[in-house]
């Protein structure tokens, strides 16, 4: 299972959280929580406030790479949803639940939201997003 690109890319920051690990880019992030984990609203808060620390003035993607399994409170995409340069949101998984909840989650966050089984083809997209989206909301 192969979840890290071979691309060389450098980290700006790695924030290491209650419920996992979150990485910062140059413009994306990447989140792998921990097995059994349960991302909450006040969790939730935490990655957003990552966001703004790194990404306050311009366009940034999320990449939520599912090697564990976890729990999500659904109503934290209302919440996402409101992060106007939240411009790409990829789940990266091989496990089959994972894409019947990516379906469900989709449902509640509305915006621009893939499913890869890669990360680096989650990175492409992201990258794309991000270069398409300069100017105008494309979701």
């Amino acid at each position: 299972m192969k979840f890290t690109s071979t691309k060389k890319t450098v980290v700006v920051r790695e924030y290491h959280l209650d419920i996992g690990m979150v990485q910062v880019f140059d413009n994306y992030m990447v989140a792998n929580f921990d097995e059994g984990a349960t991302v909450t609203l006040e969790r939730a808060y935490q990655i957003i406030g990552i966001s703004e620390i790194h990404f306050r003035d311009q366009d940034f993607g999320y990449i939520s790479l599912r090697k564990n399994s976890y729990a999500i409170d659904p109503t934290i995409y209302n919440y996402l949803r409101g992060l106007d340069n939240l411009k790409a949101f990829a789940i990266v998984s091989k496990k089959e639940i994972d894409m019947h909840n990516f379906k469900i989650e989709k449902l509640f966050y509305k915006k621009s939201m893939e499913f890869f089984i890669e990360f680096d083809n989650a990175l492409a997209w992201v990258k794309k997003k991000l270069k398409n989206g300069k100017g105008k909301d494309k979701g």
